[in-house]
């Protein structure tokens, strides 16, 4: 029997361990934390969590215009109430419910779960503390953590990270955020919605530079029209506490002060004191583990998945690595990963959601092809929801159509995008997409007409 042993318990790691349970190996998992890793307990599923309070609390806020009116103060922050203690109670709760069910499911399958922390002793001896397991398949799957400026040191009270938000007695009154990166503008709304004063500083000219620029602006749009601040095209050069809260001192010179302050610059991968470069794997730029593109590092034998290797910081990129990596490992039939089919949300309120090429794909002539956009405002479900921000744009190839991406902003996005994602992946073409049923009125009714508009614009 093939003996695996997977460092770290996250989506890269507890996933693959499934696969390997059920293709016969005997597995282990060494976690130090608790399964489920940053991504269960402190990462992903706290935040989308409270995203989900937040986003309530826009509704209720954003419903006059469908009647329902909050008594003496509609329009009023104040008219609705945030309990900011009893949300992180629920947040952390949820959290670690899910860490449960999956360290459950594992030992359900026969893997074997070890709390504490590992490292290589060679490329098939890990150490977990006293103890030596001989394997003959390693996968280390050890996941990120926030990165820290030398002149911003957060202190967990006031300078936070996002890891520090679930232990937070009292909603921060001015909350400033530094990184507009899709970590900073999500929590960014999120405090808003939830009541915070918020101010946002971007290094860039538009927040989440990495994004579709249509999609950011409107983002951008929503976030001050609702009241933020959002500081352009500088960055912040430190932060320390005052009297009452904290000041930012930005690079151009100007002072912001506020309760508190978040900040979002970053992910430092956890490789170190794990003897990597010792067994020798080989370690890239800011200590990432290289691999390709089935998940094999240097050192035959060992493997890597997940945020460790800074490849597209995403729970379901670290689950797919991890899971070729098994299915390569334990001789199963496997395709590399391809990053072109990869989607993406920025939960964000309204939400950003993209898969595939870009728009700016097609505008460089990377790729040839033909863009349509179609904004949610013209779509009856969003009109009868009171939605005016947001789009559909939908990307295909010039001549023969294959649908080769798209981006959706708007209500729910991250659940829209999966037909685009699906035509993505089977190469579908338009004209599949537009002779799709949509139900009427739905909002994925808008993708079905942007592919009709391409159809219909298709040459002859």
């Amino acid at each position: 029997m093939t003996k695996v042993v997977i460092i770290g318990g996250g989506p890269g790691g507890y996933e693959p361990a499934l696969v390997a349970a059920q293709l016969g190996a005997d597995v282990t998992v060494v976690e130090r934390d608790g399964i489920g890793g940053a991504c269960v307990l402190t990462d992903c599923v706290p935040s989308k969590s409270l995203i989900a309070t937040s986003t309530r609390t826009t509704y209720v806020r954003e419903s006059a215009d469908l009647g329902i009116h909050i008594p003496e103060a509609a329009q009023d922050k104040s008219s609705v109430e945030v309990d900011i203690d009893q949300v992180n109670s629920r947040i952390k709760r949820l959290a670690q419910a899910q860490s449960e069910d999956t360290r459950a499911r594992l030992v359900k399958e026969g893997v074997e779960v070890i709390s504490g922390e590992a490292r290589l002793v060679d490329p098939h001896i890990v150490a977990v503390g006293d103890r030596r397991i001989t394997a003959d398949i390693v996968l280390i799957a050890t996941g990120a953590h926030p990165r820290e400026l030398p002149t911003a040191k957060p202190d967990g009270e006031r300078i936070l990270t996002w890891r520090h938000l679930y232990d937070l007695e009292k909603l921060p009154e001015k909350l400033i955020v530094v990184g507009s990166g899709v970590t900073g503008a999500e929590f960014a709304s999120a405090y808003q919605s939830l009541g915070s004063d918020v101010t946002l500083v971007s290094s860039r000219r538009l927040v989440m530079p990495t994004q579709d620029s249509d999609a950011a602006e409107v983002l951008e749009d929503v976030f001050m029209r609702r009241g933020m601040t959002v500081l352009r095209q500088t960055r912040a050069e430190s932060v320390v506490r005052t009297d009452d809260g904290v000041r930012v001192t930005l690079s151009d010179g100007r002072t912001v002060d506020g309760s508190h302050c978040l900040m979002t610059v970053g992910m430092i991968p956890n490789t170190e004191g794990l003897g990597l470069e010792e067994a020798g794997v080989r370690l890239g730029d800011g200590g990432f583990v290289e691999v390709d593109r089935v998940s094999r590092t240097t050192v035959p034998g060992v493997y890597a998945a997940g945020d460790c290797t800074g490849v597209n910081m995403l729970a379901s990129v670290a689950a797919m690595q991890g899971r070729i990596a098994m299915w390569h490992a334990l001789g199963e039939a496997v395709a590399p990963l391809q990053l072109s089919t990869v989607a993406s949300t920025v939960f964000t309120h309204p939400e950003l959601a993209a898969v595939g090429a870009s728009e700016d794909d097609v505008r460089s002539g990377r790729i040839d092809g033909r863009t349509v956009t179609l904004p949610l405002n013209t779509n009856p479900r969003a009109k009868m929801n009171e939605v005016r921000d947001g789009f559909v744009k939908l990307i295909c190839r010039q001549h023969t159509g294959i649908v080769l991406g798209g981006v959706i902003v708007g209500p729910r996005a991250s659940e829209l995008i999966l037909g685009v994602s699906i035509a993505v992946q089977q190469r579908l073409t338009v004209d599949d997409l537009a002779h799709t049923f949509s139900v009427y009125p739905s909002l994925s009714g808008s993708v079905t007409e942007a592919a009709r508009s391409l159809m219909i614009a298709s040459p002859e």
